[in-house]
């Protein structure tokens, strides 16, 4: 977060000439044959690398209706593929000495880990084939779950915590009714609770391909 905020306070300064203290990140970006962003930046002094991949959807491309659907897909994503069941994918990550996480905004849903440099063709290996081979795992009672983790998510905080209903309440009023982004990133419980598989077929088929998404290393 202090990374992010230096950048965006560098980038908004009126003076166009350099400074010596001003952020600098090298990197390199190119897209692939199949549309996905692929941004590389090198840094020799540590031994850990940092694998991000970013797909451009959030609640922002959510329906009325249909809220909270990108954060509930994020829960989902994490319950293995065809080739790597439940439980597997993090198993695997960690016996190598990683760790990883997730999360969703208005506008991206991101998954992340952290590893030791010689594990990177595993984690890459790991992130394609969820990618690829994620969306014939989805059974109704693997969705039940996370319809459930994610409907307590929602209880414990926002329903039941204090000044929980603000974000909703500015977003309600922020912005007109029906607008993707008058609604928070969690949903509303009705949604969260009616969501079926073929929603999330719909939502994996025009989401979360290589060419709507960026990765970073």
């Amino acid at each position: 977060m202090i990374t992010l905020s230096a950048l965006i306070f560098a980038s908004c300064g009126k003076s166009t000439e350099s400074s010596p203290d001003m952020l600098s990140v090298e990197f390199e970006k190119y897209v692939m044959p199949n549309g996905l962003q692929v941004i590389l930046h090198k840094d020799h002094s540590d031994p850990m690398m940092a694998c991000a991949i970013m797909y451009h959807v959030g609640s922002g491309r959510e329906k009325p209706g249909k809220t909270g659907f990108a954060h509930l897909f994020e829960h989902l994503l994490f319950m293995g593929s065809e080739n790597v069941p439940t439980g597997e994918f993090d198993r695997i990550l960690e016996a190598a000495g990683g760790s990883n996480n997730g999360g969703t905004t208005r506008d991206v849903t991101m998954y992340f880990e952290q590893f030791p440099k010689n594990a990177l063709e595993k984690v890459l290996w790991l992130e394609s084939d969820r990618m690829g081979f994620f969306i014939n795992s989805v059974t109704p009672r693997a969705l039940a779950i996370q319809q459930n983790v994610v409907q307590n998510e929602k209880r414990q905080g926002y329903d039941n915590q204090p000044y929980g209903f603000t974000e909703h309440l500015i977003s309600e009023n922020l912005y007109p009714a029906g607008h993707p982004y008058s609604w928070t990133t969690i949903g509303d419980m009705e949604d969260i609770r009616n969501a079926t598989v073929d929603d999330v077929k719909e939502f994996y088929e025009d989401f979360y391909g290589p060419n709507n998404a960026t990765l970073v290393l």
